[in-house]
């Protein structure tokens, strides 16, 4: 779990988030939605340690990261697993060195137990077969997949995803959540996803923290999105006509 208390940060005297509390859970895909410039990546970023919040706490089970040393910091970063908005792998490694590298870099396991990790975490993603490829002769679906492959490698507590279907077919995307969303369960994980993609939403939702502004706007879940009198918020969830049409569908079932 990852406890989020008043969070405040602002920049040359603009305030980006303001007094922002909130709780991310166990074993749940937490979604951060909100409009461009509205600070969900600030937030993230305050989350991970690459910006310091201007005051507020950041738990992680209790631990406040932000009173950490610099080597109680290093050893919880290695609880974390992060999945970015693009595969960001190394294109001069196949598939299974890319998925090794967190393993080469912290693993005190030998070379052959890093191995059948990688490749345990490969086959847990459907991807075992491409193992000896380069990321250029895979896929963009495919490419994400060893992404998500790669940040469980090393057993993470906790999962960040910064768009993870950016880039990717509605299908694919679809493949993407799913996929997330079995192993934040299977695992027990605190997953994190800083999101624009309204499938996800309706999808793997089962926490929603929208910002507005700046500000915690509303928290629930894709249930209660259909039923909220959040004017902000249905605003940025219903802005196209299909999703209102999806909404009406949804109102007229549960009525009836």
């Amino acid at each position: 779990m990852i406890e989020l208390k008043s969070i405040h940060k602002s920049f040359e005297g603009r305030t980006v988030l303001g007094n922002i509390s909130t709780v991310f859970e166990n074993g749940k895909t937490n979604l951060i939605i909100g409009q461009s410039g509205s600070g969900k990546t600030v937030l993230m970023k305050c989350i991970v340690g690459l910006l310091t919040p201007d005051s507020g706490e950041v738990l992680y089970d209790g631990r406040n990261f932000l009173t950490m040393t610099k080597k109680e910091r290093i050893a919880l970063r290695r609880e974390m697993g992060m999945i970015f908005q693009s595969a960001a792998l190394f294109d001069s490694m196949t598939v299974l060195e890319n998925v090794m590298f967190p393993l080469d870099m912290f693993s005190t396991d030998n070379y052959r137990d890093r191995v059948k990790r990688a490749q345990f975490c490969l086959d847990r993603v459907n991807l075992k077969e491409a193992q000896q490829k380069y990321p250029s002769e895979i896929s963009g679906g495919m490419q994400k997949r060893v992404a998500i492959a790669r940040a469980i490698a090393l057993h993470p507590q906790y999962l960040f995803c910064d768009e993870p279907n950016s880039g990717l077919d509605p299908k694919t995307s679809l493949v993407i959540d799913d996929l997330i969303h079995s192993i934040t369960t299977e695992y027990n994980m605190t997953t994190i996803i800083n999101t624009h993609d309204m499938n996800s939403v309706l999808g793997i939702g089962e926490s929603i923290l929208f910002i507005d502004e700046g500000h915690k706007e509303w928290h629930g879940t894709k249930e209660e999105i259909f039923t909220s009198s959040n004017e902000r918020l249905n605003k940025f969830i219903f802005a196209s006509d299909l999703l209102k049409k999806v909404k009406d569908m949804e109102m007229t079932t549960r009525e009836g």
